[in-house]
């Protein structure tokens, strides 16, 4: 059994739990996965208590509202479940410096009962819907993936897992040993401690760690297995097995999910991507093509969303596959803003490959912090590979670091007056606070002996996952305001920032009333509606003025 629990978006089916069935089950085993996040009553407790914190904190510091506070939520749930009665004074105390380290308000004592109130009734619902899972499926072994947004309720699975059915067995593995729990950290050590009912952890990429582990379940197996444990063996992306979709309700998805490749080609300071994928590798466009046009005629489903770090190695070459396919697929993934997006030549037949929208690490406006975050980039070329894509009509989603050590207000205003500049080839402006992962991230060496706890060391034991921040300007609190600030210049700019249905929908009516060329609304898809508006997309203005690289880092 392998599941994916709360809380993480549902926007695709679970990737790598999809991946490691289909792996598994050429191998020989029986396997059964499973989504919590697609149940309405625990959807519901995660909608309460956001709604419930809203009404905390004034709108001028709510910011990216629901993004920090999820650092809130993350920690509330993990100090529940490991706090003693006897210790209640502390637990309360915790929730409102929880409180305070995002959002700089204070709140009192009933305010923390009802929120606390909201994750006990989550717990509640989770233990009923772990108990029908395995009491229904009986598995022998229990794997979950888990990111840092799913701990707490993945660290629930497998306690009362292994107290109900002693005799399974329970690993763990997913992308949190890429941040948090990155291998030999003060994290990883404390949780091996703490949680005695996770039997074994997988770290990095888990086709054969977990091949591995079935195959030599003897009680030989250290605790914890690495892919130096298995000679660095790592998946033939060319004979890899295309993900097993086949528990999954898949009307609950906007998007299916595939990869073209694993691990990113670069090494940004603030990024563990190669930490935990280790070496770059990638399949061929016509493997990619095959792929998806399979995963079309099983499931209906035009639209994807690519599970790559990075497209730039092959969204050429696999838009102009796409191109003569007899079907049109849509494919949304994360693109490095480079120069070859800032050529409309380039853009035009990505769009006409079906390329849906291009999601881009930007980072900041200013090229001294590009630079220090070691981004190989240029503020120039971010702006015309934006441009280039919006006038092919591909949504331009580009994500925002603020407070990278180092960034002074001039640096700032320069992302601001990015945004300002660029606001109608934006279609999506979405930032988050540095946050630094001891240990695991490529720019480490330089932070940690700057690093501090931001919370005190005697909430360890509740805390489980200690965090730190680096001792340095901006401080944190300015990092906020920064991010406040972020939110309130995009709304005045009328860029969008969306998290529900609605809002989707209303971004897309905007795109569509700025470019003539714009994908299809994202209701568009999923209604037995066939769409093929890609394939005949044409020039429809004399090309833009646009800056081509093709120097060391273009593709």
């Amino acid at each position: 059994m392998l599941l994916l629990l709360p809380f993480w978006d549902p926007q695709i089916p679970p990737s790598g739990i999809s991946c490691l069935k289909g792996f598994l089950r050429e191998h020989g085993y029986r396997v059964k996965t499973a989504d919590a996040n697609i149940e309405d009553n625990l959807k519901e407790i995660y909608h309460r208590y956001f709604d419930t914190l809203k009404t905390y904190v004034p709108p001028e510091k709510r910011g990216n509202f629901y993004k920090i506070g999820f650092d809130i939520l993350r920690n509330h749930m993990m100090a529940h479940l490991h706090h003693e009665q006897e210790k209640e004074d502390d637990y309360i105390e915790l929730i409102k410096l929880l409180v305070h380290s995002v959002f700089f308000i204070s709140i009192d004592s009933d305010r923390v009962s009802a929120l606390d109130r909201l994750v006990i009734e989550f717990y509640e619902r989770l233990k009923v819907y772990v108990l029908d899972l395995l009491a229904a499926e009986t598995p022998g072994v229990l794997g979950i993936s888990v990111y840092s947004d799913t701990l707490p309720a993945s660290l629930f699975a497998f306690r009362l897992a292994k107290a109900t059915y002693p005799g399974i067995r329970t690993i763990m593995g997913g992308g949190i040993f890429a941040s948090d729990l990155a291998p030999g950290t003060p994290n990883m050590t404390f949780l091996l401690e703490k949680a005695p009912y996770i039997d074994h952890m997988l770290v990095g990429e888990g086709e054969h760690l977990f091949l591995h582990y079935l195959e030599e379940r003897t009680g030989r197996l250290q605790r914890v297995v690495t892919l130096g444990d298995i000679g660095h063996k790592t998946l033939d992306l060319a004979e890899a097995p295309i993900p097993d979709f086949s528990d999954f309700e898949l009307v609950h998805y906007p998007y299916l999910t595939a990869y073209t490749s694993r691990s990113c080609p670069f090494q940004c300071k603030f990024c563990a991507e190669t930490v935990h994928w280790g070496t770059f590798r990638k399949k061929s466009a016509d493997r990619v093509a095959e792929e998806l046009t399979a995963l079309y005629r099983a499931h209906g489903t035009q639209l994807f969303l690519m599970s790559d770090s990075l497209l730039n190695p092959v969204v050429t070459e696999l838009s102009r596959r796409l191109t003569d396919e007899d079907v049109s697929l849509y494919w949304d993934g994360y693109l490095r803003a480079d120069g070859p997006a800032g050529d409309t030549g380039n853009t035009l037949l990505w769009r006409r490959g079906g390329f849906y929208r291009a999601r881009l690490g930007m980072e900041s406006g200013s090229r001294r912090v590009l630079d220090l975050m070691n981004k190989n980039t240029t503020v120039e070329r971010m702006k015309a590979a934006v441009s280039g894509l919006a006038h092919a009509g591909i949504k331009t989603t580009t994500y925002w670091v603020v407070g990278f050590p180092g960034e002074t207000e001039p640096d700032f205003r320069e992302t601001l007056d990015f945004l300002e500049e660029m606001a109608d080839d934006i279609f999506e402006a979405d930032c988050s606070p540095f946050w630094y992962f001891r240990d695991a991230q490529d720019g480490d060496s330089q932070w940690k002996d700057r690093s501090v706890l931001l919370y005190p060391e005697g909430m360890k034991d509740m805390l489980v996952m200690q965090t730190w921040v680096v001792d340095c300007e901006p401080r944190r609190e300015e990092i906020y305001r920064r991010m406040w600030r972020f939110t309130e210049h995009c709304k005045k700019l009328g860029i969008p920032n969306p998290y529900s249905l609605r809002d989707f929908h209303e971004a897309d009516l905007r795109w569509g009333e700025l470019h003539k060329n714009a994908v299809p609304p994202m209701v568009s898809f999923g209604h037995g509606k066939y769409i093929d508006e890609n394939k005949h997309i044409k020039e429809w203005v004399p090309a833009r003025k646009t800056v081509i690289d093709n120097g060391d880092f273009g593709f």
